[in-house]
C-alpha cells in the first residue's frame, strides 16, 4: 500500500530551488528580476505534527458525469469529520474565480491544470490534504500537474464510469449538447479522454453507489496519510 511522504517545502529552510528540484522539475523562473525567495521557520514535519496526518493531493479524473465532484465533496466531510484537515478544488468552482480567464482550447485546458496544480502545491505545503476534482483528460496533463506537486503528494484516482453512465445521468446536460453540436471539443463525445495508465486506485462509479465509492476511497487514504 502506497505510503505519502511529505515533500520538503521551502517553508523548511531550503532554497526554492532546492526544493524544486526535489520535485523533478526546474523552478519557474520570474519575469521580474528584482524579487527574491523568503523561506519561512515552520518545516513540513512541524506541520504535520500539528494537523495529525501529512499532507497530500487526491486527484480525481474522469469523465463528466462519473461522479467525481459528489465524491470529492462527500470524502471532504468524512475526512473533516475524523478531524483531518482538507479542501476540495473543484474544476468548475475553479473557473468560476481563479481560471475565468480561461476556455477550453487545449492550451488553456493546460494552463487551467498548471495552475490548479501550483494552488494544490501551495494548499499540501501548509499541511493540508487537497481534493482536486478535474476531468484532467490527457495523461501529459495529469503528469505535469504529479511534477509540480511532488510524486510523493500526487494521488491519482481514477473515477471511473462509462460513457454510457455518464451520459445516461447527465447532470449537467452537457452530454445532450454535445450530441446536438452545441458544445464542441467536448471530452468523450468529440475530444478525447486518455484513462490512467497506473493510477492509485480505480473506483467504479458505475458499479458503486457514490457514497460507497468515497467512502472506498476514505479507507485506502487512512492507510496512506497517518
Amino acid at each position: 500500500m502506497k505510503t505519502i511522504t511529505q515533500e520538503v517545502d521551502p517553508s523548511s529552510g531550503r532554497s526554492g530551488e532546492a526544493a524544486a528540484a526535489k520535485h523533478g522539475r526546474e523552478e519557474h523562473k520570474p519575469v521580474a528580476s528584482n524579487i527574491f525567495w523568503h523561506s519561512g521557520k515552520v518545516s513540513a514535519e512541524r506541520r504535520k505534527e500539528r494537523f495529525g496526518h501529512h499532507s497530500a493531493t487526491i486527484w480525481l479524473t474522469g469523465l463528466s458525469g462519473a461522479g467525481k465532484s459528489t465524491v470529492a465533496y462527500e470524502l471532504e466531510r468524512m475526512l473533516l469529520e475524523e478531524g483531518k484537515y482538507c479542501f476540495v478544488l473543484d474544476g468548475d468552482n475553479i473557473r468560476h474565480h481563479l481560471n475565468s480567464d480561461l476556455g477550453f482550447s487545449a492550451n488553456d485546458r493546460k494552463e487551467n491544470i498548471r495552475r490548479t496544480a501550483e494552488v494544490a502545491r501551495l494548499m499540501n505545503q501548509a499541511g493540508l490534504i487537497v481534493i482536486s476534482s478535474f476531468i484532467s483528460p490527457l495523461r501529459e496533463d495529469r503528469a505535469m500537474a504529479r511534477e509540480i506537486i511532488g510524486a510523493g503528494n500526487f494521488i491519482e484516482v481514477y473515477v471511473s464510469a462509462s460513457i454510457q453512465v455518464c451520459e445516461s445521468r447527465d447532470p449537467k446536460g452537457l452530454y445532450a449538447k454535445a450530441r446536438a453540436g452545441k458544445i464542441s471539443d467536448f471530452t468523450g463525445i468529440s475530444a478525447p479522454y486518455e484513462p490512467p495508465v497506473n493510477p492509485a486506485l480505480t473506483i467504479d462509479t458505475g458499479k458503486l453507489p457514490l457514497e460507497e465509492a468515497a467512502r472506498t476511497l476514505l479507507h485506502y487514504l487512512e492507510q496512506c496519510l497517518s
